[in-house]
C-alpha cells in the first residue's frame, strides 16, 4: 500500500546540498530516468527560479526537494515524464508514497503563486509550510481533500460497487468527498444512501490513506446493513451487489490502494 517511507523524515527549511534527490513535475507527471526510473541525476536537472524549489524532506540520509516546471521540454534525452499511475507495481510502494507526497506539493506550489483573495504575488511562511500574502493576510496551507470509503458488511456478504468515474472498472467499496461542515460519519450516511439506497449502523473506522489523485486522504470504514434494497445513482454507480462466501468474487482492486486492504481483509478464503 502507497505510505510515507518510515525513513523519511519531512523538512519546512532548505537545505545547501550539493547532490539532492529532486522530484521535478509537470502536469502531474514525474521526471524519471528511462532506463531505469531512478530520478534525475544533479547533471541533468536544469536551473530553477527558487519559489519553484521547495523542501521535501529527507531520505534514507538523502536531503529531497520537489519543484514544478511549465515546460513539457525534457532536460535530458535519457529521461522522461512519467504518471505516478503508471508506477503502481513497477517501482516500490514507498518510492511511489514518496513521489505522491512530493506531487501534491508540487500542485500547490503551483497553483499558489497568486493570492486567491487580491491576486498580489504570495510569498513562502515562516514555520510552517504555508503561502501568505503580504497585502491582504492571507495564508494557503496544502491542500487536503477528507472521502470517505466503506464496506458495507450484511451478514457474511459485502456490498462491492463499479464507480463510473474509476479508472479500474473494478469493484470496490463505496466512496466519496465529504462535504463542508459533515463530519465523516455524515458523510457515510449520506453516500451510501445516495448511491446505493441503503441505510446503515455499527460505523467502524478501518484506517486511512494519502492518495495523490490529485490530493485526497482517504478515511475507509466499514458499517452494518441497516435496511432498503440496492437503487444505484447510474450517474455515480456503474453496479452494486452483495458478495457472498459462495458467490464468484470480482478481480482485486488495485493493491496500492486502502481499498485493496478494506476488500481484502473481508474477502473469503480462496476467493
Amino acid at each position: 500500500m502507497l505510505k510515507t517511507p518510515a525513513a523519511f523524515n519531512p523538512l519546512l527549511t532548505p537545505r545547501d546540498d550539493v547532490d539532492p534527490l529532486t522530484f521535478l513535475f509537470h502536469g502531474g507527471r514525474v521526471l524519471l530516468r528511462l532506463s531505469d526510473l531512478a530520478l534525475p541525476e544533479k547533471e541533468a536537472m536544469v536551473a530553477f527560479e527558487q519559489h519553484r524549489v521547495h523542501p521535501l524532506g529527507e531520505w534514507n540520509g538523502r536531503y529531497c526537494q520537489v519543484a514544478w516546471t511549465d515546460s513539457e521540454a525534457v532536460p535530458h534525452p535519457d529521461y522522461g515524464w512519467h504518471g505516478l499511475r503508471a508506477l503502481f507495481g513497477v517501482l516500490d510502494d514507498e518510492f511511489v508514497g514518496l513521489a505522491g507526497r512530493a506531487c501534491q506539493l508540487a500542485e500547490w506550489a503551483r497553483t499558489h503563486r497568486y493570492c486567491g483573495a487580491c491576486a498580489t504575488p504570495m510569498e513562502l511562511g515562516k514555520g510552517d509550510r504555508s503561502f501568505k500574502c503580504a497585502a491582504c493576510g492571507h495564508t494557503a496551507y496544502p491542500r487536503i481533500s477528507p472521502a470517505m470509503m466503506v464496506l458495507i458488511r450484511k451478514g457474511d456478504a459485502v456490498l462491492l460497487a463499479m464507480h463510473t468515474q474509476s479508472p479500474y472498472k473494478r469493484h470496490t467499496a463505496l466512496a466519496g468527498f465529504l462535504e463542508a461542515g459533515e463530519s465523516v460519519e455524515e458523510a457515510i450516511h449520506r453516500e451510501v444512501h445516495e448511491e446505493v439506497g441503503l441505510r446503515v449502523h455499527n460505523i467502524r473506522y478501518f484506517g486511512s490513506q494519502s492518495w495523490p489523485f490529485p490530493h485526497s486522504l482517504m478515511l475507509a470504514f466499514t458499517a452494518d446493513y441497516l435496511d432498503g434494497e440496492i437503487r444505484v445513482d447510474q450517474a455515480e454507480i456503474a453496479e452494486a451487489r452483495w458478495f457472498g462466501p459462495d458467490d464468484e468474487w470480482p478481480e482485486r482492486p488495485v493493491s496500492v490502494s486502502i481499498a485493496a486492504e478494506l476488500v481484502n481483509a473481508h474477502r473469503p478464503p480462496g476467493k
